[in-house]
């Protein structure tokens, strides 16, 4: 099924990149013979729009909302980009001053979402960063703290891209919408939501966010597309400027066929969730219970309890997380230090760091996320090999 895995390596770096899946792919490749631009008029337009809208709807049923509260985009980090900064151009086009607004969102979300918040705060936007808890977790006490009767806009994660940590998005919702009874405003809700769909539901009404992000290249569709859920009461600007494609909110002709992908990558994690969740659970658990008898002084970072099932962060005290993961990489196992968006940047992870300890963990990590293909097998291959490089070092 995934023909990412010719040679056998051992990969547990899911949580930045799934390898296409088989029934995606091949969608991928029919829509492509639909290569009309869907925004002509002629039958091979034609053609191709209804192609687009058919995914449209099909991904609208995964996440139980409307078709038309669905918009295209390129991936993760331009729809979280669409959403905050969009909301943040469509204030100023109205004619008011960002300075008068306060924005939150936590110290521990994507970089995509981080950069976002420091670009608005730049415009003169009033932001404030909530602390997770040791466990990784925004608490709704610590948010509705942080919220005042200027705030517009919050962006907290559904969980967590390094730790796992899922966080509890009905109930940061309910205090906001407290909130907006006691000051008569609107306080538009945002979740990055591109780890969730693998393993939870990812039924947008359920959650009680005006906004949501989703990319499938972490859902084992193709790269390159994804999508904004956006609700009737938001209102947002194109950041990308052109034509008037997806309601006028995201200028360039849609790509059909990955849209298409898409789709069938939703529908396919959707069949296999609850089976799929189970077994990874598993082996996650598997995998820290070696690692832990393994290695003296380890640290998991985060919470097994509260995080997805996926997704395992641990610090290895005195030795480089760089040297580990190129040590088990020529053993044939990737993993990753922290987010791949990060990569080449500081060394510390900002995530864990937030999270208090000793400072040498947020210096030390390294994540194993895992997927599809993993097997125990590849559990007890990734905990032995590095149970040996740290005794080694």
């Amino acid at each position: 099924m995934l023909g990412f895995f010719k040679k056998k390596r051992i990969y547990f770096d899911y949580a930045s990149a799934t390898p296409e899946r088989g029934e995606s792919a091949r969608a991928v490749e029919k829509a492509r013979a639909t290569f009309g631009n869907p925004g002509a008029i002629h039958a091979e337009g034609v053609e191709a729009k209804a192609v687009l809208e058919n995914a449209r709807e099909r991904i609208a049923l995964q996440l139980a909302c409307k078709a038309r509260e669905i918009i295209f985009v390129s991936g993760g980090t331009e729809a979280n980009n669409l959403a905050i900064l969009g909301f943040a151009r469509k204030i100023e086009m109205k004619g008011d001053e960002l300075m008068r607004t306060h924005w939150v969102t936590s110290s521990i979300e994507h970089p995509s979402v981080l950069e976002c918040f420091a670009d608005i705060e730049r415009r003169g936007a009033v932001v404030t960063h909530v602390e997770p808890d040791s466990r990784g977790i925004i608490r709704p006490e610590a948010l509705k703290h942080a919220l005042r009767p200027e705030t517009v806009f919050v962006s907290i994660q559904s969980a967590n891209h390094e730790i796992g940590t899922i966080q509890p998005i009905r109930d940061i919702s309910a205090v906001l919408k407290k909130h907006e009874e006691k000051f008569k405003g609107i306080v538009i809700f945002h979740s990055d939501m591109g780890q969730t769909p693998l393993y939870r539901s990812p039924r947008v009404h359920g959650f009680g966010v005006d906004i949501a992000s989703f990319d499938s290249g972490k859902l084992y569709g193709p790269r390159g597309v994804g999508c904004v859920y956006l609700n009737n009461r938001t209102e947002l600007a194109q950041v990308i400027l052109g034509g008037g494609q997806e309601r006028g909110l995201r200028a360039g002709t849609e790509n059909v066929a990955l849209a298409a992908g898409f789709a069938e990558a939703l529908e396919c994690i959707s069949r296999e969730r609850e089976s799929e969740s189970a077994r990874i659970h598993i082996l996650r658990d598997t995998l820290w219970s070696h690692i832990e008898k393994g290695i003296e002084g380890v640290e998991l970072n985060g919470s097994l309890k509260h995080s997805l099932p996926h997704i395992l962060n641990i610090s290895v005290p005195n030795i480089s997380s760089e040297y580990v993961t190129l040590v088990l990489d020529n053993a044939g196992i990737a993993i990753s230090t922290k987010s791949a968006c990060k990569e080449g940047e500081e060394r510390r992870s900002h995530v864990v760091e937030a999270l208090g300890g000793e400072k040498w963990r947020a210096a030390n990590t390294l994540r194993f996320s895992l997927g599809l293909a993993t097997t125990e097998k590849d559990v007890a291959a990734a905990a032995r090999e590095l149970t040996a490089a740290v005794a080694r070092h």
